[in-house]
C-alpha cells in the first residue's frame, strides 16, 4: 500500500519537471522545502520560493519536445510517513540524480528536502 503511494507520488513529480504544472507543483513540494546540490564545486541551497520561481519562469521539457527518462532507483521506508527516495530522471539534456525526503503529512506525501546532482549531459 505504502509503495503504490509513493510510486503515485512519483508519478507526480515526474510529471511536475516535465509539464511545470505549476498547481502539481506545489501539491509535491512542501512551501518550505530546500533543495541542496553541490556541483562543480558549487554549494547551492535553495528555498522552496527561490526553486519555484525558476520552474515557473522556464520553458517546460514538455514543450521543447525533450524525451522523458525516469527511474526509481531506491525506497528506503523510514516510517508509515516518512520515506527517502533516489531516482535518475532525464531534464533537458541532463541526467539528474535526486534524493528526495518525503513525508506524509495531512494524507498526502510531499517532498521536504532534495539533493540533487547532474550525472551526465546528453548530446
Amino acid at each position: 500500500m505504502l509503495m503504490n503511494e509513493i510510486q503515485a507520488f512519483l508519478n507526480d513529480y515526474f510529471e511536475v519537471l516535465q509539464t511545470q504544472d505549476m498547481a502539481l507543483f506545489d501539491r509535491v513540494f512542501h512551501p518550505s522545502a530546500v533543495l541542496y546540490s553541490a556541483q562543480d564545486g558549487a554549494l547551492v541551497v535553495r528555498p522552496m520560493p527561490a526553486y519555484r520561481e525558476i520552474v515557473q519562469q522556464r520553458q517546460s521539457p514538455q514543450s521543447k519536445g525533450s524525451p522523458r527518462q525516469e527511474e526509481v532507483l531506491m525506497v528506503d521506508l523510514l516510517s508509515p510517513t516518512m520515506a527517502v527516495v533516489k531516482v535518475r530522471l532525464r531534464l533537458f539534456d541532463n541526467i539528474m540524480e535526486d534524493h528526495l525526503n518525503l513525508m506524509k503529512h495531512d494524507g498526502r506525501w510531499m517532498i521536504y528536502a532534495k539533493h540533487y546532482y547532474r550525472a551526465a549531459t546528453v548530446q
